[in-house]
């Protein structure tokens, strides 16, 4: 890394950080964040160079370079394209930045986070996403701290890692989830404590970050479509389990109940999960609780594994359904196709 000013890439794909008030609510408006960037000195010192900061408690400026997508979307418009273009954009300019910011709608940060720690392997820099519940532009906004932090974190920290800084916290992107739409302290990370917290000092957890893999880095842009989620409910039907279940569905996260919990009394629900997994289907039981783990420590669980369903430990329903579109978009054979599921891969679930 540089010993003068660090270099940032910031991706801004759209969100609520830099939209602006149109006539039917916030909308993206393609220009107005660099614009506005511009204008704030905490981002853009008016006696250095463009986009560069004022110096932090390091002594050093960040200098970062803005690319804004031609096409902004609110995240609920993303797809596994997205996911793709973004891993490639970063590919592309890996060994030109010391770190990566990327400007993204909170509601489905961590499906991106998630997808995209998986996608990135041999990942040596920091790649970190970030947002904001209220736009820059308007007064009173978060965007401002959560967008400094994050350039600060990704221009100083040494953490391999795909990341999301929100409200003062540098948490894992493969273990965060939204858990709030109406408080600026929206993400969560409720089975793996966050790697930084930015108060009136940095606590750093470096023992938590994960060593930089002995690998080459390389982008993995081929997931497979064909995986979904279904949360177990009380009432739920054999004859909506079949049609859920039918080809090409070719991996399912089964959102259970407690520590992994299904009906186990019920044969004529059991049965269609274990036709499916007979003829080739992958089925990832996690649960529906925030905080939990499944581990098959009682019969109502058990009875899953004993059909072939894969125990998902503490996996996120976010990091469950990305991996599992990872894994199988390897077109690997079976059994290696279940090992890699039920093992941590890039720090998503606990050993």
């Amino acid at each position: 890394m540089s010993t003068t000013a660090p270099r940032v890439l910031v991706l801004h794909t759209g969100g609520t950080i830099g939209m602006v008030e149109g006539p039917r609510g916030y909308e993206p408006d393609r220009g107005s964040l660099a614009a506005l960037l511009e204008r704030l000195p905490q981002l853009c010192d008016p006696a250095a160079p463009r986009f560069t900061t004022p110096a932090f408690r390091s002594g050093r400026r960040v200098h970062y370079d803005v690319v804004q997508y031609e096409t902004l979307l609110d995240s609920a418009n993303l797809d596994l394209r997205s996911w793709a273009r973004i891993a490639g954009d970063i590919g592309q300019r890996m060994d030109a930045y010391d770190g990566f910011v990327i400007l993204h709608g909170t509601d489905t940060m961590a499906y991106t986070a998630s997808a995209l720690s998986f996608m990135l392997e041999g990942l040596i820099k920091p790649v970190i996403l970030t947002g904001s519940q209220i736009p820059l532009v308007q007064l009173r906004n978060d965007g401002l701290d959560n967008l400094l932090g994050a350039i600060g974190l990704a221009a100083h920290l040494a953490v391999p890692e795909v990341c999301i800084y929100f409200h003062h916290r540098l948490l894992r992107g493969n273990r965060a989830s939204k858990h709030d739409a109406a408080s600026l302290d929206a993400f969560a990370s409720p089975n793996f404590p966050p790697l930084a917290e930015i108060g009136i000092d940095v606590t750093f957890r470096e023992e938590l970050v994960l060593a930089p893999e002995p690998r080459p880095f390389v982008v993995h842009d081929a997931l497979s479509p064909h995986v979904a989620a279904l949360r177990v409910f009380p009432g739920i039907t054999p004859a909506i389990l079949e049609n859920f279940l039918r080809p090409p569905l070719a991996g399912l996260v089964l959102e259970t109940y407690g520590s992994g919990n299904f009906p186990d009394q019920r044969a004529d629900l059991l049965a269609p999960l274990a036709a499916a997994c007979r003829r080739g289907l992958v089925v990832l039981n996690v649960t529906q609780c925030p905080r939990g783990i499944v581990k098959g420590q009682y019969a109502a669980g058990r009875a899953l594994t004993d059909i072939g369903v894969l125990p998902g430990g503490d996996l996120t329903a976010e990091a469950a359904l990305t991996k599992l579109a990872y894994v199988l978009g390897k077109d690997l054979p079976p059994e290696p196709t279940r090992a890699l599921l039920v093992r941590p891969l890039r720090g998503e679930m606990s050993v």
